[in-house]
C-alpha cells in the first residue's frame, strides 16, 4: 500500500510503501535524516514528530532511547517507525544533516508588509504650448492633487531617467518614493525587489525579496572573501590601518561578492539587479564599518568605540552596490564596538525583546553574539569563540561539505559516524568535532580539563602529540586516517571556554543561575546545525534539559528581511539596540578566573560571585 509522506521544514513529500521505514522514505524523498547507527536502533538520532497520521508502535529499543515524555509529544525514531495512513512529519534540526539544515534559513515569521520604498501611478496630462511645466514639476503636482503627497526631492538618477521613460509611457509611469524623495522612475509593471544582506565574519548571506508580499524569491550563502586577509577581526582592523588605500580593498571584497551574489539572484528569477529598489545590510560594527568604509582603528583597542552606532542611510551607487541607481541601503543600529547591527536584527527577528521569560540568546559563529533577558532587561555580550566551529585550526578539519564527518558516536572500542551526503569520509567539520569530543567526555576517554586518558584507540603521532583515530585508513573504501587531537580538543575548549565565560558573566550580572533560565534560543550557521545535547554536555550551554533550547537558523538574515519589508520593524530594532545593554566582559574583575574555570568541560558554576 503507498501512502502520501511529507517533510517538513524540508518541503519533500511524495508516495511511500507502507513497508518503508520513516527513514527509508525520507531517504527516497531527498531528506537526508542523520543516522550514525546505520538504521539498526542504537543510536537514536533519527528522532522525528508525527504531525498527522498514525504509525507503527514503539519497539522496545525505541522506548529505550526516547523518554516517556519525548513519546507522548509524537516524537519517534525514523528508523523503526512505519506509516499505517498518509503522514506529515517534522524533522527537528538536530536531526537533519548539514545541508538541509542550513537550507532552511530560518524561522518564518508572518508579518503585514509595510515597506519604506511605496509605488504610485501618478496620471499626468501631456504638455502643450500652453502647458509648460517642467517633467519634475509635473510629477510634483501630480502626486500632491491624486495622492495628497507632497514631495520634497528626487534623486539626480530619477531625473535622467525621468523624461524619455513618461514619452515612452503615454506620461503613466511608476513613482518609487522613499520618504519622500523619489527614488527612481520606471514602467509600469515592473518588479518590485528588495535585498536584504547578513555579513558575518565568515560568510554572506544574500536573499532577494517581494518587497509587496514579503515572499523570498532567490537566496545565496558565500564565503567572505575578506577571509583571505583574516580569519578574525583585528588581522582584519590591523590590515586597514596599516594602509590608507587597504580600506578600500576591504570594502571592494564584500561589494564585489554581494554585487555577484545579486547577479546570480537575479538571474534565477528574470529580474534586472536595477529591479532592486531598497537594500538592508547586517553585520557585526566591525564588518559594517568596513562595509561602509568607516575607520576601525578606534574598534582594535580600549574601549572599542564605534564610529556610528545609530542606523544610516546610504545611496547604493556610494558604495558601488549595484542596484537601482537612486535606491538606499539602510543599516541596522550597532550597539558597541564588537555587537552590531546583525546581534539587533537576530533580537527582532526571535522576538526576544518581547518575552516576559528569563531567556538567553545565541548566535554562534566565529564571533558569538550572546544576549540574557531577564527581569524585563537585556544584556549583551561578544564572545571571540574562534573558527574552530567551522573547521579551521583542527587537523583534519573542513567546513560542512560531502564527506565531512558531522556526527559521532563512540562505544566501547568502535566509532560510529555520520557524513555529509552518505560519502566516504575525507575530514571532520564543527559539528563532528563537537560531537566527537563530547563522546570522549562522556566516555572518560577526556578528563574534565580535556586531558586524553586511555582508550584503545589512542596513540601518539610522529611528532609526539596524542591523537585518537575516528577513522582506520582504507585503501579499498578510499577512506584515510582522520584523527583528532590533543591540539585539537584545546582548540574546541577555547571556542567552548569563551561562550560558557560570556554566558556565566551575563549571570552573574543579572544575579540568576541556569536552573532559572526558561529558554534558550541558538541562531547563526553553526548553531542550525549542532547537537545541543553535546553542547550541553562539554558545559558550552548551560545544564537545562533539551526540550527548552530552540535552533531557529539565521536569524540575523530573517531580521534583515523583516527590516526590509516593514517600516515598524526598523523603529523596533533602533528601540531594541537603545535598551540593550551592554557587559565588556574583559572588565569583569572574574573573567580571568571564570574562564580558567569554564574551559573545563562540564557545566560548573564554582568561583563565579552572585
Amino acid at each position: 500500500m503507498k501512502y502520501h509522506i511529507e517533510f517538513e521544514p524540508v518541503g519533500r513529500r511524495g508516495e511511500c510503501s507502507s513497508e518503508q521505514t520513516l527513514l527509508q522514505a525520507a531517504r527516497s524523498l531527498g531528506v537526508d535524516i542523520v543516522n550514525i547507527c546505520g538504521g539498526i536502533t542504537k543510536c537514536g538520532k533519527c528522532k522525528v514528530k508525527i504531525i498527522e497520521g498514525k504509525v507503527s508502535d514503539p519497539e522496545d529499543n525505541e522506548k529505550k532511547l526516547l523518554t516517556e515524555k519525548e513519546l507522548n509529544s509524537g516524537y519517534r525514531l525514523a528508523c523503526s517507525t512505519f506509516p499505517l495512513t498518509d503522514c506529515k512529519i517534522s524533522v527537528p534540526p538536530e536531526s537533519l544533516s548539514t545541508p538541509q539544515r542550513t537550507q532552511t534559513e530560518g524561522r518564518a515569521i508572518d508579518i503585514v508588509p509595510e515597506p519604506v520604498v511605496r509605488n504610485y501611478h501618478p496620471e499626468m496630462t501631456v504638455p502643450t504650448l500652453e502647458d509648460l511645466t517642467s517633467d519634475v514639476d509635473r510629477i510634483y503636482e501630480a502626486m500632491k492633487s491624486q495622492f495628497k503627497v507632497k514631495v520634497h526631492s528626487i534623486d539626480v538618477e530619477a531625473i535622467r531617467e525621468l523624461s524619455p521613460v513618461m514619452r515612452e509611457n503615454d506620461f503613466k509611469i511608476n513613482i518609487l518614493l522613499r520618504e519622500n524623495e523619489i527614488i527612481s522612475v520606471k514602467s509600469t509593471g515592473s518588479p518590485k525587489i528588495g535585498l536584504a544582506v547578513d555579513i558575518g565574519t565568515t560568510k554572506i548571506a544574500g536573499y532577494l525579496v517581494d518587497m509587496e508580499s514579503g515572499e523570498t524569491l532567490a537566496s545565496r550563502g558565500v564565503m567572505n572573501p575578506q577571509i583571505s586577509i583574516g580569519e578574525d577581526l583585528i588581522t582584519r582592523i590591523m590590515f586597514v590601518i596599516h594602509k590608507n588605500e587597504n580600506a578600500a580593498i576591504m570594502q571592494n571584497l564584500i561589494v564585489d561578492e554581494i554585487n555577484k551574489i545579486i547577479h546570480e539572484m537575479c538571474s534565477e528569477i528574470n529580474a534586472q539587479p536595477s529591479d532592486i529598489e531598497e537594500a538592508v545590510l547586517v553585520a557585526n560594527t566591525c564588518i559594517h564599518h568596513l562595509f561602509l568604509r568607516l575607520p576601525v582603528g578606534q574598534l582594535g583597542r580600549a574601549p572599542y568605540i564605534p564610529a556610528i552606532s545609530t542606523l544610516v542611510n546610504v545611496k547604493a551607487r556610494d558604495i558601488g552596490l549595484n542596484i537601482s541607481p537612486g535606491a538606499y541601503i539602510h543599516t541596522l543600529p550597532n550597539i558597541a564596538g564588537f555587537v552590531g547591527a546583525d546581534h539587533v536584527a537576530m533580537l527582532l527577528a526571535t522576538g526576544m525583546y518581547e518575552e516576559a521569560n528569563t531567556v538567553l540568546s545565541l548566535d554562534i559563529g566565529t564571533n558569538t553574539e550572546i544576549c540574557l533577558k531577564s527581569g524585563g532587561k537585556m544584556t549583551s555580550v561578544s564572545s571571540p569563540s574562534g573558527p574552530a566551529f567551522e573547521g579551521a585550526h583542527i587537523k583534519y578539519g573542513m567546513r560542512a561539505a560531502d564527506g565531512a564527518i558531522e556526527r559521532v558516536r563512540i562505544e566501547g572500542d568502535d566509532v560510529e559516524y555520520h557524513t555529509i551526503g552518505h560519502k566516504a569520509p575525507i575530514g571532520i567539520c564543527g559539528s563532528g568535532v563537537l560531537d566527537a569530543v563530547s563522546e570522549f567526555y562522556k566516555a572518560g576517554i577526556l578528563d574534565s580539563g580535556g586531558r586524553f586518558t586511555a582508550h584503545n584507540r589512542l596513540r601518539t603521532d610522529s611528532e609526539g602529540m596524542v591523537e585518537f583515530l575516528l577513522t582506520n585508513a582504507d585503501s579499498g573504501s578510499n577512506i584515510p586516517e582522520i584523527t583528532i587531537t590533543q591540539k585539537d580538543v584545546r582548540q574546541l575548549q577555547l571556542a567552548k571556554g569563551a561562550i560558557s565565560t560570556a554566558i556565566h558573566l551575563l549571570m552573574k550580572k543579572h544575579e540568576i543561575t541556569e536552573k532559572e533560565i526558561d529558554k534558550i534560543i541558538i541562531a547563526g550557521a553553526f548553531g542550525t546545525y549542532i547537537d545541543v545535547k553535546s553542547a550541553i554536555t562539554i558545559g558550552m550551554l548551560p545544564d537545562i534539559p533539551v526540550e527548552r533550547v530552540e535552533q531557529v537558523g539565521n536569524a540575523a538574515g530573517m531580521g534583515a528581511k523583516l527590516a526590509l519589508i516593514s517600516g515598524a520593524k526598523r523603529k523596533q530594532a533602533e528601540s531594541i539596540a537603545r535598551k540593550t545593554d551592554y557587559l565588556e566582559l574583559a572588565t569583569d574583575p572574574d573573567f580571568m578566573k571564570v574562564f580558567i574555570n569554564s574551559s573545563n568541560f562540564g557545566w560548573n558554576n564554582k568561583n563565579i560571585k552572585k
